[in-house]
């Protein structure tokens, strides 16, 4: 019998080091086949939880990694016509969803919200975004319900949960809105057309502001919804104070 084939029969099941391995979960079969007592084997369990943990945190790390790497684009949809935001855009919250949800659940990522303070006056929604390892992290933002434009109680509670959710998504994901101001400069949008301008300002009533609006072409229209809300707030503001 030649010398290699006497080393072959002698270590039938030599594994090398480097290739062994060794994980918590390993060290417990082991422990529990030599009898180990009970707190011993919670040791290693506790080992074990926190192993798998890290493991998950790694799994979560790159799985965001491959996600930013896709280079969502969110797209501002939606155009704001009437108060101080007039003529600027930004997106509404199901284009922030529908941008970042694909490649989210491409490498396992979920995003998903809670109210984590819903007082009278100040809420509070965080964003979780989870790995289907169970690793997750989350971003929390708060502010007063939105009492603007004449909002009923429910409306400016429903307008304020639905900012928040917007903004944590998009903070959460570490995307921004195609478009955004990238040096804090204003995007003051298309200038009013100037003789829509001076036939809306001249109306003395609301007929005759709509009739005047209904004159104005479809490119007039898309420069004057400000200035038309405007208009139409002096009138309302003129009739009161007439009564």
């Amino acid at each position: 019998m030649s010398e290699t084939a006497l080393v072959e029969r002698e270590l039938p099941n030599v594994v090398p080091m480097a290739q062994a391995a060794i994980t918590p979960m390993a060290m417990i079969n082991l422990a529990v086949q030599q009898g180990a007592d009970i707190d011993k084997l919670t040791k290693l369990m506790d080992l074990q939880e926190r192993w798998e943990k890290n493991e998950a945190r790694k799994a979560f790390n790159e799985a965001f990694a491959a996600f930013k790497a896709e280079a969502v684009k969110v797209i501002k949809n939606k155009l704001v016509s009437a108060g101080p935001l007039s003529g600027k855009k930004y997106a509404e919250l199901f284009s922030v969803v529908d941008a970042v949800t694909p490649a989210l659940s491409q490498h396992g990522l979920s995003a998903s919200w809670s109210m984590t303070k819903d007082e009278k006056d100040w809420m509070e929604v965080t964003c979780t975004l989870k790995h289907i390892k169970g690793h997750s992290e989350s971003v929390s933002m708060g502010g007063p319900p939105d009492a603007g434009g004449a909002k009923s109680a429910i409306q400016a509670r429903a307008s304020t949960t639905t900012y928040l959710q917007r903004y944590t998504l998009k903070a959460i994901c570490g995307v921004s809105e195609s478009g955004d101001d990238t040096d804090g400069a204003s995007n003051k949008g298309p200038e009013p057309d100037g003789e829509g301008k001076k036939a809306l300002e001249k109306c003395g009533s609301l007929d005759a502001l709509a009739k005047a609006w209904s004159a104005l072409t479809p490119e007039q229209r898309k420069t004057l919804g400000a200035v038309k809300e405007s208009c139409k707030k002096a009138i309302q503001d003129a009739e009161k104070a007439a009564q």
